[in-house]
């Protein structure tokens, strides 16, 4: 497995989170302002891109020590073998490497078990992105 990051949203990404959360899912505003800042991860096994995220800093202080991870997706050919584990660590190191503390993500209600899993921990009321149940986790880095 290899692991690439980027400054701005690749093709690759872009692909992965089309087939996952509009084809599958049937989310809507799939893209937003947010990629032209995150960086994205995208992972690849051989020539074949597996899954994706991004993360950016909460605010724009330069003093920002907390992140937001997103738009975690994994094609469906490479699920159940522990790649979004792997991802999430990745971005958990990159993460660390710039200097933060923690970092934060607005799950599916449905993924959070896979979010617990991994050390993170819901706070807050759960709410809803596109008609979809949300609730945001945190972990510290």
């Amino acid at each position: 497995m290899e692991f690439k990051l980027f400054s701005s949203l690749p093709d690759d990404a872009k692909k992965i989170r089309t087939e996952v959360f509009v084809c599958e899912q049937g989310f809507c505003e799939e893209f937003d302002a947010l990629d032209e800042i995150a960086v994205h991860i995208v992972a690849y096994k051989g020539a074949t891109t597996a899954g994706v995220c991004r993360f950016f800093r909460l605010n724009s202080s330069a003093d920002c020590k907390d992140y937001v991870l997103g738009r975690l997706a994994v094609s469906k050919e490479f699920r159940g073998q522990k790649i979004g584990s792997e991802i999430l660590n990745r971005a958990e190191l990159a993460v660390k490497d710039l200097g933060g503390k923690t970092l934060r993500l607005h799950s599916q209600t449905r993924a959070s078990g896979f979010y617990r899993a991994n050390g993170y921990t819901a706070f807050g009321e759960e709410d809803e992105d596109e008609g979809c149940p949300h609730i945001w986790m945190i972990k510290s880095l």
